[in-house]
C-alpha cells in the first residue's frame, strides 16, 4: 500500500473549496488540477481530479458531473488540532461562515475548546484546542 488519501466529491465547486481551504491553513497548497475540456462529460473547466495538501495531509477531489442522491455527511469529518485559541477561533469563524454549526465552540470536557461545523461546501470539520 502506498498511502491513504481522503477523497472529496464536489458538484461544481471543487476548485473554490480547495482555494478556500489552502488559504486558511499554513503550509498548504493545490498540487495538481486536471480539468474537463469542451468535449468532456463534465462542464468545461471543472475539475476531473485535483490534489491539495493541508498542513502536509494530502487530499484528492473532483467535480462530479453525475448527480448523486448523496453528498457530504458529518459522519466523516476533518479533525483539526489547533495550537492557539486565536487559530481555533479564526478557523471556526472562517469555516462556519455560510455553513452550519453542529456544535458551537465550547468546553465539552475532552478538550479546552471544541467546535463542529459543516462549511459552505458541506464538508464537516471538527476544530479542537487540546
Amino acid at each position: 500500500m502506498q498511502n491513504v488519501t481522503p477523497f472529496l466529491m464536489f458538484e461544481g465547486n471543487a476548485e473554490e473549496a480547495m482555494n478556500t481551504y489552502t488559504s486558511l491553513f499554513e503550509d498548504s497548497s493545490i498540487t495538481s488540477i486536471t480539468r474537463y475540456g469542451p468535449d468532456g462529460p463534465g462542464a468545461e473547466g471543472s475539475v476531473i481530479q485535483a490534489t491539495f495538501t493541508l498542513k502536509g495531509q494530502s487530499f484528492m477531489c473532483i467535480d462530479s458531473h453525475v448527480k448523486h442522491a448523496f453528498t457530504f455527511t458529518p459522519s466523516f469529518s476533518i479533525f483539526v488540532n489547533c495550537d492557539t485559541e486565536e487559530e481555533l477561533q479564526r478557523l471556526y469563524d472562517s469555516l462556519s461562515a455560510g455553513g452550519k454549526v453542529l456544535m458551537p465552540l465550547g468546553n465539552y470536557g475532552f478538550s479546552r475548546k471544541f467546535g463542529w461545523l459543516n462549511d459552505v461546501f458541506g464538508v464537516s470539520w471538527q476544530i479542537n484546542l487540546p
